[in-house]
Order: C-alpha cells, then structure tokens, then sequence
C-alpha cells in the first residue's frame, strides 16, 4: 500500500489552506453551554467548544475562553458557573447566545430561553437542557505559548457540586447518552454534529 500523501506545515508559519483546519480535525467536540452571572446580578449565558470533563471524582469540568469574556470575568468574581447540555432541541437558542452583545445584556432572555435556579449556585440553569452542573471554580489558568508567553487564552476550570439529570434520559439508572441528542462542535464557522443511536458501537476494555 503506498504511502499517504500528507500535507504537512507548521502552525507558527500558517496552514496554507482555505480555512484553519486545526478545530476540525479534533472535532466533533462537547459545547460548553455555560452560565454565571455578574457581582451586580446580570445573567450571562454562552457556548464554548473548548471544553471537557477532566476528572471522575470529583467530577472537573473545564472551558477554554478565547479573550477575557464575561463568562470568564463573572467566573472569576463569583467562582461559580453552571454547564447546561445543549442538544439538538435548542441548538439554535444556544447559537443565539453566542452572540458578542454588552455585558448588561441577559443572553437567556435573548434567545429567548427560560431558566431554572441552581440548588447550590447562583447562575441559573437552562431550563430545557436534560443535564446540568453546578460548579465552583478550582483554577482559572491563562495559556502560554511554549517560549513562556502569556497568550489572551483563559482556561477556567471548576467542580461539579451539583448534578441535575432528567430522569427521561435514565434507563435502569443508567444514563442514556445518545437519548436526549446532544450536539457537537465540528469545524469551519458553522459545522456541528448530532450524536443519535445510529452511532453508538461496544467495546469492551481489554482484561
């Protein structure tokens, strides 16, 4: 079999190509619907396909924030955020939140969606999503390049307090994860993915 033809470059010196296809290719990501809310009490809400668990017990989520957003800034003024699991149902509520607005703007309201409070935080929940996690922050870190420069690249991590699960999305206790379709990030400005149960496969660990 011959070899593949690859096409090879080094990000420091560009891509070459049409578009940065750096985001596609890992991809399709987890979004990081999350919600704080500023000292003086004004609701934010915004998506972030930075994201990830990092940690089972206890349970460590973070998100990447490109620039110093008012997610990151209530974050770090408050230490509380909460992830909302955006799925295929309110993926254009979620895409409306993403706006750039002013920061005395409540993205809840403007994309029009209702919200449920939180057991153990203030930011609400978003009331439609099947899962979400209240959480306190743990670090808050900004990205260097590998020469040591600090890049304006703001990695907010957190500790899930509190677990909500609509309990549709359990079967036998166990959590169903293609039941409620929750999307993805892909890649280019608009690509996302919907996982269903066409795509679930098993595999079992090696003993």
């Amino acid at each position: 079999m011959p070899d593949a033809d690859f096409h090879f470059y080094e990000p420091g010196k560009g891509h070459g190509l049409p578009h940065d296809p750096l985001n596609a290719i890992v991809a399709p990501r987890p979004i990081g619907w999350v919600s704080t809310v500023s000292p003086d009490g004004v609701r934010n809400l915004a998506p972030y396909s930075f994201f990830m668990l990092f940690n089972y017990r206890p349970p460590i989520i973070g998100f990447s924030s490109m620039g110093w957003k008012d997610s990151v800034a209530n974050v770090q003024a408050t230490g509380e955020f909460v992830w909302n699991l955006a799925t295929r149902a309110q993926a254009e509520a979620m895409n409306a939140s993403s706006a750039s607005v002013a920061p005395e703007i409540d993205e809840f309201a403007l994309a029009g969606l209702d919200a449920l409070p939180s057991t153990l935080v203030r930011p609400n929940r978003v009331a439609g999503s099947p899962v979400q996690f209240e959480c306190r922050l743990t670090q808050l870190v900004r990205l260097e390049t590998k020469e040591g420069a600090a890049l304006d690249q703001w990695l907010v991590l957190g500790e899930a307090i509190g677990v909500h699960i609509d309990r549709a999305m359990l079967e036998d206790g166990i959590y169903q994860t293609a039941r409620p379709h929750p999307i993805l990030r892909g890649g280019g400005p608009a690509d996302y993915f919907e996982i269903g149960e066409d795509a679930l496969f098993k595999m079992p660990r090696p003993r």
